[in-house]
């Protein structure tokens, strides 16, 4: 598989005429990405939408009566930001992983990485397919905790600036993840034991408080659990850490995803033949 080589001519004339940087391409990038999920919305929206109120009816059913308060809160209310932020997650890294092997096992990546287009660049027009679906899910879900629940986010631009964060770090992931795997099996093996473990052991059903000493403390080494405690506090005003601190956590896991998301497409990482 071809790809264009930095001291090509043709990308030395792209760059000349996009300036430093390539503003059509970049956008042209993202809005394939976002029309790419906005076209089969019943699967991408729709779907995790379902799932997340199945979520919140089988945990309040089975759990809730019994359960009782967290933190002050009834179980259902405790429980709703979390299943919130990991449908946002799932939702952000299988648009970005997803996109890359698909155009990888069709064979049509090259029509991507042919473009004058810098590898920041392709980083970037990934991850805004990623964030925009993550955000939308994000409000449909907010939409319906008010409508069923409720609920009123108490901190909102703290609930939306976690919710971007998050997109984007799983955006990010999604990027590493669908470099890397060149099948759809692969790509699954890193879903089924990775994300979503990363996102169910994050504090998503319970408060971390409640947990043993040693596996409190392994919580506190997963960057999801500060985005789901982020979350939490920007929707009900309650969560298990500094919401500060979880920001700065979140924020320094996504630049190091996406710097090593940038150094793969720079060195065409199992993209190239």
């Amino acid at each position: 598989m071809s790809h264009y080589n930095s001291n090509t001519p043709e990308l030395a004339q792209g760059v000349r005429r996009f300036g430093a940087v390539n503003w059509m391409g970049l956008q042209t990038l993202a809005s394939r990405e976002i029309q790419r999920f906005l076209a089969v919305w019943t699967q991408t929206l729709l779907a995790p939408l379902v799932t997340s109120g199945l979520f919140l009816l089988i945990f309040t059913i089975a759990i809730g009566p019994r359960r009782g308060d967290v933190m002050g809160v009834d179980f259902t209310t405790f429980i709703a930001p979390g299943i919130l932020m990991m449908t946002v997650i799932q939702n952000a890294f299988a648009n970005t992983s997803s996109s890359l092997v698909i155009s990888k096992v069709q064979g049509n990546i090259v029509d991507t990485l042919m473009p004058p287009l810098s590898p920041i660049e392709l980083v970037l027009g990934y991850m805004a397919g990623g964030i925009a679906r993550g955000l939308v899910v994000a409000v449909a879900i907010s939409l319906g905790l008010w409508l069923v629940l409720g609920i009123v986010p108490a901190h909102p631009l703290v609930a939306l600036l976690f919710v971007l964060v998050g997109a984007a770090f799983l955006s990010a992931l999604g990027l590493l993840a669908g470099i890397y795997a060149n099948k759809f099996d692969q790509m699954a093996a890193i879903t089924n034991f990775i994300v979503t473990p990363l996102a169910f052991l994050s504090g998503t059903f319970y408060s971390v408080e409640a947990l043993p000493p040693v596996l409190n403390t392994l919580t506190h080494f997963n960057p999801v659990f500060y985005l789901i405690d982020g979350v939490r506090f920007g929707v009900i005003g309650v969560s298990d850490s500094s919401p500060l601190l979880g920001f700065c956590v979140a924020l320094g896991a996504t630049i190091a995803v996406c710097s090593v998301s940038w150094t793969m497409f720079r060195r065409g990482y199992r993209l190239k033949a």
